[in-house]
């Protein structure tokens, strides 16, 4: 046995250990739904009405965020997706694809259902705030270019009835004035934020028992393609930015991170081949198991 052997024992447990849970969340929410056909949609929207919102308000208000700690975090988050997007749309135009039905599932990731709960199991509860901000990052240009990509006459004056955007308004507004919330009412936030992650992982299992993989060819090769484009922006932007350790580490595998289930919902509001999107999410979803290991290994 090399030296080196229990070390990649250790490092290969502790990956099966971060991943394991979500993998198991997302099996059950596949299994009941495909026992139960349950319907989701009212359960949904409660989690992105209230629970989310308050998983953010609640992380944002607490007091150990601090805003100007995560600019170049925020700022490397933004350049990664945008140069993504970017790519994207330069491959669809050579490859001689729909760019709006193919460019926002390879620009917006999952941060929500996969990424906040992988870097709390990745790097325990005192990642949460940093997650919060990639996710915020996300969130903001999927609901502002993202809408515009799929429908350039839609009305941005309506972000903000968005409650996860007024939620972000209100947590950095609290935390750049330095505004103390009454302990309760964080108590009560952070309790109602706990709800968040393990139905957003339950809900994607659930999501996935719908979608019917027909001709996966593009969708398999940008499952493949996505996290490694992504994991390479990273890095040179981690450098660029002079990122700490831990931020160098999540913005990385905030790259290497699959297609958000909300573009497989945009596209189905706007009219946008909502199947082959389904299919690029599910794809890419399923193509973590793999993926997201080589990001692990690569930060641990």
């Amino acid at each position: 046995m090399t030296p080196e052997t229990p070390d990649a024992i250790d490092v290969g447990l502790r990956i099966l250990s971060i991943l394991a849970p979500i993998v198991l969340i997302v099996g059950v929410g596949f299994w009941y739904g495909r026992k139960h056909d349950p319907e989701m949609s009212s359960a949904n929207r409660l989690n992105m009405d209230v629970f989310v919102p308050a998983l953010i308000l609640g992380a944002m208000a607490g007091r150990n965020f601090e805003p100007t700690a995560y600019v170049n975090l925020a700022l490397g988050a933004a350049i990664l997706l945008l140069t993504c997007g970017l790519i994207a749309r330069l491959l669809c135009g050579v490859v001689r694809l729909p760019w709006r039905t193919f460019v926002p599932p390879m620009m917006f990731n999952n941060s929500a259902n996969i990424g906040i709960p992988l870097a709390v199991l990745t790097w325990g509860e005192a990642a949460l705030p940093a997650a919060i901000v990639l996710y915020s990052v996300s969130n903001v240009l999927h609901f502002s270019l993202g809408v515009q990509l799929l429908d350039p006459d839609a009305r941005l004056a309506t972000l903000w009835r968005n409650p996860t955007l007024v939620a972000i308004s209100l947590g950095l507004a609290i935390a750049l004035l330095g505004i103390e919330l009454w302990e309760p009412l964080v108590q009560a936030l952070q309790m109602l934020g706990n709800i968040a992650v393990p139905l957003l992982l339950f809900a994607l299992g659930v999501r996935m028992k719908h979608v019917q993989l027909n001709d996966i060819s593009v969708p398999v090769l940008s499952a493949l393609l996505r996290p490694a484009l992504g994991m390479l922006i990273a890095w040179a932007l981690a450098q660029a930015l002079s990122l700490n350790t831990q931020d160098s580490a999540m913005l990385l595998v905030f790259g290497a991170l699959p297609p958000a289930v909300m573009n497989f919902l945009f596209a189905e509001r706007y009219h946008r081949d909502p199947s082959t999107v389904a299919t690029l999410v599910l794809v890419g979803n399923l193509a973590a198991v793999v993926m997201l290991p080589v990001a692990l290994v690569l930060v641990l």
